[in-house]
């Protein structure tokens, strides 16, 4: 029988990815559900491809465009993320993954959980301010959550599912492109060198956020929620070469190491889980680079946003949601030329200690409302005090 396959954001680089996988074994998996936010010729092209049931696309223009190029052919289009429960009424799907950028991918990740047996989730946002409502519907649908960042992946690889005795964590960093670079340059960096990633190729916003640190900041907070552990029994890492992924330490003394290389089909491929999977060429294990892992402390001189792990409340609150949008938009900046490189990490961990903020460590979402509001509020709030 075949796994019935849904992905958001499948014409993202995450879900690129995936699709490249899944071509790879059409005759195994009946895709009933992609989804775009703009790109309808590519998401046309792939629903083509893998005869889709169904595809989203969101933006109306473009839904409108894509009605008009498939007038004759048998993929049901629709507009808006509301239609899911249509889509995949009385049917379960066996893997779906959630790979749309930004708070958008909350809401119909809440929405999908309810029709798969399987879901990855690539949403950083989600999983970040929305953990609590993403573990209640995992828990009531009964729904296996799969981790899809390299990191995360690698540590439930290590543990699968059995966190006990853990002392701790290590998340690796590559540190970016000013890994060694002088403290004294800092001041004259471009958006260019910022975007200049050494070893990964991605977007513009989670390149500077990789640059800065704040994307292991945010991953530290996603291993917190998904391994349900304290901040302290996690670490960072500066590993320049990104081949060792995640580092499991347990209170007997036993270490896991799990290694790959830069390449984000090996996390999506395992995630699938199918042995009947034709297999991927992957490179044979690198002995030149475990014999130089040159592992280090991260410099919180050079990357100060760390700084900010230490104010994290301990549960999951409306708090990471000023972090992530306070960050967007202060990232939005610099890629626009409004303020220096240097200025990113100082106006963050301005923004982040205003008072009128601090209040949200004691508030946990309820519903995606509480989240999207407060996300309008900062950004009004960073705009009205011209940061």
């Amino acid at each position: 029988m075949k796994k019935k396959i849904g992905i958001l954001g499948s014409t993202g680089s995450i879900g690129k990815t995936l699709i490249k996988i899944l071509k790879k074994n059409k005759k195994k998996f009946q895709i009933l559900l992609l989804t775009s936010n703009k790109n309808y010729k590519t998401l046309l092209q792939q629903a083509n491809e893998l005869k889709a049931e169904n595809i989203i696309i969101t933006d109306k223009a473009c839904y409108y465009k894509a009605l008009q190029i498939n007038k004759n052919r048998k993929i049901n289009i629709y507009n808006n993320f509301n239609h899911i429960s249509k889509i995949l009424k009385n049917k379960k799907l066996d893997y779906s993954m959630s790979s749309i950028m930004g708070l958008e991918g909350l809401m119909p990740t809440l929405k999908l959980i309810r029709f798969t047996k399987q879901i990855a989730i690539a949403n950083k946002e989600a999983l970040i301010c929305g953990w609590s409502l993403i573990k209640f519907q995992l828990k009531k649908y009964k729904t296996e959550f799969l981790p899809v960042d390299s990191e995360h992946f690698s540590i439930w690889f290590a543990l699968k599912n059995n966190n006990e005795y853990i002392k701790r964590i290590y998340l690796t960093a590559s540190g970016g492109p000013f890994a060694d670079l002088k403290l004294s340059k800092f001041e004259k960096i471009t958006v260019n060198q910022a975007l200049n990633h050494p070893n990964w190729k991605m977007g513009k916003k989670i390149s500077i956020d990789s640059a800065t640190m704040m994307n292991k900041v945010f991953e530290v907070i996603e291993a917190k929620n998904i391994f349900d552990l304290n901040y302290d029994k996690i670490k960072i890492l500066i590993h320049p070469k990104s081949y060792i992924h995640g580092i499991v330490q347990f209170e007997n003394g036993m270490c896991k190491i799990i290694a790959h290389d830069t390449n984000m089909e090996i996390p999506i491929f395992n995630t699938i889980n199918d042995k009947k999977l034709n297999k991927i060429y992957f490179k044979d294990l690198r002995i030149d680079i475990l014999n130089n892992l040159s592992f280090q402390e991260a410099d919180i001189k050079k990357f100060p946003l760390i700084k900010v792990l230490k104010i994290l409340p301990r549960n999951h609150s409306l708090f990471e949601t000023v972090l992530v949008s306070a960050n967007d938009y202060i990232v939005n900046l610099f890629l626009h030329g409004k303020i220096s490189y240097n200025e990113i990490s100082k106006k963050l961990l301005e923004v982040i200690n205003f008072k009128e903020f601090k209040r949200y460590k004691k508030i946990k979402p309820k519903k995606i409302k509480d989240i999207t509001n407060l996300d309008r509020l900062v950004r009004l709030k960073i705009k009205t005090k011209s940061i």
